[in-house]
């Protein structure tokens, strides 16, 4: 709910997810005209956006009013659910493609796993993915370093959702209901100016707006533009018959 309380922020400051991440997407072959895919935790819609832009029909379920209202806004041929994922009623295997971008983390997933398997058509798709804030085979720079004693200041670890591929995939596979066919990572930068910096680090659900600002100064301090660099992964399952 964090989120819902500023939607529209929201939505305007996270950074798009790179192009080589959706091209993957597009590969699998469960993308297109006629198809129907599942945003699960739908948020601002990006993903929702990028699905019915290649034609597809979509469901985005989306717990949050606010956020609700803006997916309705913007993407009026979107079916929008206001659902948590785990309140979902079972699927009836209908569904090409169910997505969850940069969502999964907040999930009971002995809950949702089974509801995805149910909605999925046989030879259908299950993707997460998520952008990560960081790359820690990048140089470290001079606006991340200030980003690390914000952090420091702290004195106390705030809760927040994991970041992990691999367990998230691990997690998926243990349920005894997919294959993960393939997880794949990308590297990619982006320019923020200080403003944007506050915009974006406000929308972070383990950072305070003091916190936000103090970046934001750090930002500025630095020239009032700062490039930050981003990692993102994508995980492909595929569900598993039916245990005999």
């Amino acid at each position: 709910m964090h989120f819902d309380g500023m939607a529209d922020a929201y939505g305007a400051a996270r950074p798009p997810y790179p192009a080589e991440l959706w091209r993957d997407v597009i590969a699998t072959g469960r993308v297109g005209p006629g198809r129907r895919a599942l945003d699960l935790g739908a948020g601002s819609g990006q993903a929702t956006g990028e699905l019915l832009a290649h034609g597809m029909d979509v469901v985005a379920v989306e717990p949050g009013d606010n956020l609700a209202r803006l997916l309705e806004q913007r993407h009026p041929r979107a079916t929008v659910v206001r659902s948590r994922a785990e309140d979902l009623l079972p699927g009836d295997g209908s569904f090409d493609l169910a997505v969850a971008a940069t969502s999964i983390h907040w999930m009971d997933l002995e809950v949702v796993l089974p509801i995805v398997r149910g909605a999925l058509k046989t030879d259908g798709r299950f993707l997460v993915w998520r952008n990560v804030f960081g790359d820690a085979d990048a140089e470290i720079t001079p606006f991340r370093r200030e980003v690390y004693r914000i952090v420091e200041r702290r004195g106390t670890r705030r809760e927040g959702g994991g970041e992990d591929a691999e367990t998230t995939a691990r997690s998926i596979v243990e349920s005894g209901l997919f294959s993960v066919d393939r997880l794949r990572r990308y590297r990619w930068s982006i320019e923020l100016t200080s403003q944007r910096v506050r915009s974006l680090f406000a929308t972070f659900s383990e950072w305070s707006a003091a916190e936000a600002d103090d970046a934001a100064s750090a930002a500025e301090a630095l020239g009032g533009s700062v490039t930050e660099h981003y990692t993102s992964w994508l995980i492909e399952a595929s569900p598993l018959p039916p245990a005999r």
